[in-house]
């Protein structure tokens, strides 16, 4: 088969992706292999492929939001069969015995591991995944369009639940790529008012042909207090103006795995009120079933750019340099 790994990280221009043949993997013992059908281009790809995220694994293939069908089980493998339909998501194992994973946060289990960062991801022709962490798909969608669920649907989903936002509240997003044009439209079914800040005309258009009340530049007031908000752009610049833009009691989620530098934060205006920053750290399991349960209810839009696999370089450089607006996906 052929795949990409990051054979030397920095900038996207640089080229430290290199394209080349390999052996298919063998699925280990509980494992699944899996024949690629499509995989969804991640901004956290982008950050492994330029070295903001420090290399785990020398040569990793990346990818972490994989459409595939199962061709072969490893021994004591589950749950599924030949032929059937499954996702691999960023999260690819935990310890299960720490006391994060008895309380129901494996996201944050110390020994986690993830696809595409300590294990070969989906920009190849086949992938493996344990069983216990592949995850059946929602009905309804293609491959192309199912594989950005999971991971800018899944994220923008736990990102949505820890902003807090009360039945009916208004919502902020800062930025509108992948993930927050799915959790966009997961807040407008559940009933939020939703406003958008975006530096992007192209997702200016998006975010209003979606159903926001409001659409304005990347730093500029909302048109009221927010009860709550999500940081999608990983802009460390913008947390200012999301916080200042919190009525009392609001609640800001920070979405991404990597964020540039904060500038320096005026309690008073920022804080005081009771507001509130929250981080968001991978997903669980139960969050990744529960996202795909809604986006099987609501059927969401998901606005995808096809590429073909041989491509990936590419994909990675037109979203590092805002080429498109929503997600880019990968075709084997």
């Amino acid at each position: 088969m052929n795949a990409w790994r990051v054979r030397l990280p920095g900038p996207i221009d640089s080229g430290p992706l290199e394209w080349a043949p390999c052996p298919i993997p063998e699925p280990g013992p509980g494992e699944l292999l899996v024949r690629v059908l499509a995989c969804g281009v991640c901004r956290t790809d982008l950050h492994v492929a330029e070295g903001d995220l420090p290399v785990h694994r020398a040569g990793v293939v990346p990818g972490h939001e994989v459409v595939g069908e199962v061709v072969a089980l490893g021994a004591k493998a589950s749950g599924f069969a030949a032929g059937d339909r499954v996702g691999i998501a960023w999260l690819r194992e935990t310890c299960g015995v720490c006391r994060f994973c008895l309380r129901g946060s494996e996201n944050l289990c110390p020994r986690s591991r993830y696809t595409g960062w300590d294990a070969d991801g989906g920009y190849a022709e086949f992938s493996t995944v344990p069983a216990d962490y592949a995850l059946p798909l929602p009905t309804g969608y293609s491959a192309a369009d199912a594989a950005p669920l999971l991971c800018a649907g899944i994220i923008g989903y736990r990102a949505l639940r820890r902003a807090a936002l009360p039945p009916g509240g208004r919502l902020g997003i800062y930025g509108f790529g992948g993930s927050a044009h799915l959790a966009a439209q997961l807040a407008l079914a559940e009933g939020a008012e939703v406003h958008v800040m975006t530096r992007d005309p192209a997702a200016r258009e998006l975010a209003t042909a979606l159903g926001a009340a409001s659409v304005q530049g990347a730093a500029d007031p909302p048109p009221a207090p927010l009860d709550s908000a999500i940081l999608f752009a990983p802009v460390g610049t913008l947390v200012p103006p999301a916080l200042a833009a919190l009525d009392r009691g609001g609640v800001l989620a920070i979405a991404g795995i990597h964020l540039s530098a904060i500038p320096e934060l005026d309690y008073a205006r920022h804080l005081f009120q009771e507001r509130e920053i929250r981080s968001v750290t991978a997903n669980t399991r139960a969050d990744a079933r529960e996202f795909l349960a809604l986006a099987s209810r609501y059927r969401l839009e998901v606005t995808t750019h096809p590429y073909d696999l041989a491509a990936a370089d590419r994909a990675l450089a037109d979203l590092a340099h805002g080429r498109f607006t929503g997600a880019a996906v990968l075709i084997p």
